[in-house]
Parts: C-alpha cells; sequence; structure tokens
C-alpha cells in the first residue's frame, strides 16, 4: 500500500494587525483611491499631508544642500547684525543678484531666513539658532562627506569594495589601522570631536551630580571638550583624558591653552588594545560606543568595568535608537552614517542595559537630559 503524502503544512494565521495593514495598504496603493481620498472631505487632510510628506522624502537632499549653501556662504552670520536686502546680501555671497534671490526665497521656505514686506531679508528661528551652535554648522559642512558616500546607498548596503570617505576621515574606526594614525590623520576629526561634544557637554553635566565623585576619566575624549567643560564647573574634580596618543597630545596642548593643563592628565593608549588607566571613580564614554561594532563596544565596557574603582560609576552619553519622537536620528542618519563609516550603530536602552549588565554592572539607571534627541545618559555601578 503507497505511503500517504504528507498534507501540506497549514499557513500561519495572521494576526488581526497583518490583515489590516494588508487591506489598508491595497487600498492605498490603489491609484483610484488615492484620487478619491484627495477629493473626499473627511480624507482629504489625511491624504495632503502623507502626499507633502513622501514629497519631503524624495527632496530631503535638495533641502539639506540648501543648508550646506547657507552655512558654506555664511549667509546666517552676514544677517546677524539685521535685515538686509538682496542687493547688499549679493556681494558678500559671491551671488549674482538672480541667485542670491533664489537662495534666500529657498531659505526662506525652510524657516533659516524669513522675507520682510519691504523685501529684506533677516534671520527666522532655525537660522538664529546655527548662529548660537556653531558645532551644528561644523557638522553641516562636515556632511559634504557623507552625501558622497550615500551617492549610491545599495552599493553601500551591498559592502562596496573601496573605502568610503567617511571611513578614511574615521581612521580609529578601522582597529586594524589604529597603529598608523598620526597627527596628521587626526587633526580633522578631533576638531570636530570637540566642536560636537561642545554641544551636549553642558547637558550632560546638568543631568548627573559630578560632584559625588573624586575623579573623573574621559576615555576616548578627544580633544578635551567634556573634560574641560567638567573642569570648569567642578573645581575639585581630579580629570583624566585618555585616547589615542597623537589625540592626546592635542589635548594636551589645548587643555593648557585654556588654562587646565594642570588639572588635568592626557594619558595615551588605544582602548581596543591596552589596559585602561586604574583610579578613578567615574568613567565617562561621550559618544563613544555607537561608533563601535557589539564586540568592540562590549570589551570596552569590560575594560572599563576593570579599570573603575569598586563602588565606581560608568557613564554613557550619547543618541539612542528608540528616542521618542526621534526616531529616524537614531535608525535613518545614525544608521546609514555609521554604515559610510565602516563601524558602530545606534543602540537602544535594553541594548545598552544588557551590555552593561553583561560587563558585570548594576545598579543601571537612565538620567533625563535636556536635549535626548542629541544625547541620552546612562549610569551603571561596579559592584
Amino acid at each position: 500500500m503507497p505511503a500517504l503524502a504528507a498534507a501540506p503544512p497549514m499557513p500561519a494565521r495572521r494576526s488581526w494587525r497583518e490583515r489590516w495593514l494588508s487591506f489598508r495598504n491595497g487600498r492605498i496603493a490603489s491609484p483610484a483611491f488615492q484620487r478619491w481620498a484627495a477629493g473626499f472631505p473627511l480624507t482629504r487632510g489625511i491624504a495632503l499631508r502623507n502626499t507633502r510628506a513622501l514629497f519631503d522624502l524624495c527632496a530631503g537632499f535638495v533641502y539639506s544642500q540648501v543648508l550646506f549653501a547657507c552655512v558654506r556662504l555664511d549667509l546666517f552670520s552676514i544677517l546677524r547684525p539685521g535685515p538686509q536686502s538682496i542687493e547688499d546680501l549679493s556681494q558678500p555671497l559671491g551671488l549674482s543678484r538672480e541667485c542670491a534671490e533664489r537662495l534666500l526665497k529657498a531659505a526662506a521656505s525652510l524657516n533659516l531666513v524669513t522675507a520682510l514686506p519691504d523685501g529684506r531679508y533677516a534671520l527666522a528661528d532655525l537660522g538664529a539658532a546655527l548662529i548660537g551652535n556653531p558645532s551644528v554648522a561644523a557638522m553641516i559642512e562636515h556632511h559634504a562627506m557623507l552625501y558622497a558616500d550615500l551617492a549610491d546607498p545599495v552599493a553601500l548596503l551591498r559592502g562596496r569594495s573601496e573605502p568610503t570617505r567617511l571611513g578614511q576621515y574615521w581612521r580609529y574606526a578601522d582597529h586594524a589601522s589604529l597603529g598608523g594614525t598620526s597627527d596628521e590623520h587626526v587633526a580633522g576629526y578631533s576638531e570636530l570631536m570637540s566642536a560636537s561634544q561642545a554641544l551636549i557637554a553642558e547637558d550632560i553635566l546638568d543631568a548627573y551630580p559630578f560632584d559625588r565623585h573624586a575623579h573623573l576619566m574621559d576615555v576616548g575624549g578627544g580633544e578635551g571638550a567634556f573634560i574641560a567643560a567638567a573642569g570648569r564647573r567642578h573645581a575639585a574634580l581630579r580629570l583624566t583624558l585618555f585616547d589615542l596618543p597623537p589625540v592626546a597630545e592635542r589635548a594636551a596642548t589645548r587643555l593648557a591653552d585654556h588654562g587646565l593643563g594642570a588639572r588635568v592628565d592626557c594619558l595615551s593608549g588605544s582602548f581596543h588594545a591596552d589596559i585602561l588607566p586604574r583610579g578613578a571613580d567615574a568613567i565617562s564614554l561621550v559618544r563613544i560606543l555607537h561608533d563601535h561594532d557589539d564586540a568592540h563596544a562590549a570589551a570596552l565596557v569590560r575594560s572599563v568595568h576593570d579599570a573603575l574603582s569598586p563602588g565606581g560609576t560608568i557613564l554613557v552619553a550619547e543618541p539612542l535608537a528608540d528616542t521618542p519622537g526621534a526616531e529616524p536620528i537614531g535608525d535613518a542618519y545614525f544608521g546609514f552614517y555609521l554604515l559610510a563609516m565602516g563601524s558602530g550603530r545606534a543602540r537602544t536602552v535594553d541594548e545598552l542595559r544588557a551590555m552593561l549588565a553583561a560587563a558585570g554592572f548594576s545598579a543601571i539607571r537612565e538620567f533625563s537630559t535636556r536635549r535626548p534627541l542629541l544625547t541620552r545618559l546612562i549610569t551603571a555601578k561596579r559592584s
């Protein structure tokens, strides 16, 4: 008697949410439904918002290039003294009247500048905010390399063979090439790190009571932007900075220029290859872990645990992937920025908690910061 054929497996029952998504997406994908929704009073507003959102995604690169042009031409600084006419702006911008007007209209549409009734232009909210945050302008200039790397995002996702511009810029992310890192290579990225850390240093210091500690060591501290801010805020705090040799040398010079040379010990080494200095009861990692893949990040957290004195605290400050209202920053911006850099990813709070716990830390908690979309602060204690 022939064997009975096995019955085909029953298809998994779809959840109500899957069924709803299938139905909804089928309707939205229909051109006929789109035309109807755009005209029906109860759905017209939703249809228009979705159309605008989709167009903004298509045009986002143009918007960013308008901002880049404004920063590169120093438009916001030129407008800082007060409103000016197109004719008055053309010369310092180095543009014809027609092109100056085109740029100003584009900038006005993005709330960077505002057009006055008499035809002059003044700073708008976002343009004025950039004046007070030079580190943001530095990042905008830096994005020229990111734009080049994202010219073919599919090739980037598939692991293109040629090196990226960001990967060459952030040489420390390539752990195999650390030995060849020189002052020439670190000068650019050290300055950019200092600019970006200056933006968030005060937020971190406002969020956490550093006066409960005697000795703070900032690992991967760059030219000392964060450690300097901590030193100015807490006069009794002993300070140590640890970074690659050419970076630590630059930090020592910079801190001496700011009158902090006698207070900060600038120690050199690689936190991937060397044992971290001992003795600190607080060790900070400011925008460090998200630059590294899981294995290297976990190894660094274990090294910090071993370096801390008993009862000491690790402070992890960086943008996270699950920040409410800022999901595109963690998953889209940092997701692709770090892909182009060749190392790292934005992590969730739970992922950081698990990494800290696996290294032996306890009492893991988050301190609220003023601008969580830029940085959040997680602390944990060595038992």
